[in-house]
């Protein structure tokens, strides 16, 4: 018989398991943990080995760049194949990383980028992914005056996604092109669209001296990946570089903040960890750098 007694039992112990350190299983954590290969790129693998690695070291997801799967094409692989061990490594394909001139000042330059983009996304696609990475390229500054010219150019790819399957997510850069929150969520605004959203990171955020308390603001719930990765506090953030990043934990990235805050403002999306840290990858196998990675990220994420 079920009683109040067993009933009261069995929920203590679900919302147990929800917070038990170290759990790696999806079923006992409100986010996923993936990977970016960018993290592991220093070690030169093709595609296929790359899911094959960070399946086997026990992530959710994971974040592929384009440029490696056309160089693993043009060498006689198959979509079908990767999509396969996608598959067999249980890993949801959570983004794909491009860099097509979409936003590009230059009239050709720009049609040739949303060309180059509609062609990622249809391979996206093809592959079992929903979400393309749209950094704003081929513009040298950022000018709000035309804000919603550049808006319009974001929606051209939207529109062009929504017929694919796939949606471009607008992407800062901290010492880029498009560094500000404000900025961004401005163009995903004006863009009129329902399906405009944003790629976030830590880093970026930090390095483009956002305030952490403006994600407040937004409707994090929608975003469906989230870029994870710690800084340290030399050098300076007006002087740190990409390969600067470090491991979650590791640096000073206010994460027993931000976990808590985008917990609440309904965030149950993948944290993508995302290092260019060569240091890391000379120093150890790809092996344990992926478990170093996983076991920081937990920690962070407490789960």
């Amino acid at each position: 018989m079920f009683t109040r007694r067993r009933f009261l039992e069995t929920s203590a112990l679900a919302l147990g398991a929800l917070t038990l350190p170290g759990c790696a299983s999806k079923k006992t954590s409100p986010f996923r943990i993936s990977l970016n290969v960018s993290t592991i790129r220093t070690y030169k693998l093709p595609v296929d080995r790359q899911i094959d690695v960070c399946g086997a070291a026990g992530f959710d997801g994971i974040e592929l760049w384009m440029s490696d799967i056309q160089e693993y094409r043009n060498k006689g692989g198959s979509f079908s194949d990767l999509t396969a061990k996608l598959k067999n490594n249980s890993l949801v394909l959570e983004n794909i990383i491009g860099f097509a001139q979409w936003s590009a000042d230059d009239p050709d330059k720009r049609n040739e980028g949303v060309k180059q983009m509609q062609h990622e996304m249809e391979i996206t696609a093809v592959l079992g992914g929903k979400h393309i990475a749209a950094p704003v390229m081929g513009i040298s500054q950022f000018d709000r005056s035309r804000s919603d010219e550049y808006a319009e150019r974001f929606l051209r790819i939207i529109e062009a996604g929504k017929v694919i399957g796939v949606t471009p997510l607008l992407e800062i850069w901290g010492p880029g092109t498009l560094s500000k929150l404000a900025d961004a969520v401005h163009m995903t605004i004006a863009t009129g669209h329902p399906d405009a959203n944003l790629l976030l990171d830590f880093y970026h955020l930090y390095r483009g001296g956002n305030s952490f308390d403006s994600l407040n603001l937004i409707d994090v719930a929608r975003l469906p990946v989230f870029h994870m990765n710690d800084y340290p506090a030399a050098p300076p953030r007006e002087q740190i570089k990409d390969s600067d990043r470090i491991y979650p934990g590791d640096g000073i990235c206010p994460f027993d903040k931000l976990i808590p805050l985008l917990y609440k403002g309904g965030f149950r999306g993948s944290f993508s960890v995302e290092l260019f840290n060569e240091g890391y990858c000379r120093n150890n196998t790809v092996e344990q750098v992926l478990a170093t990675t996983l076991e920081k990220t937990r920690g962070v994420l407490k789960i």
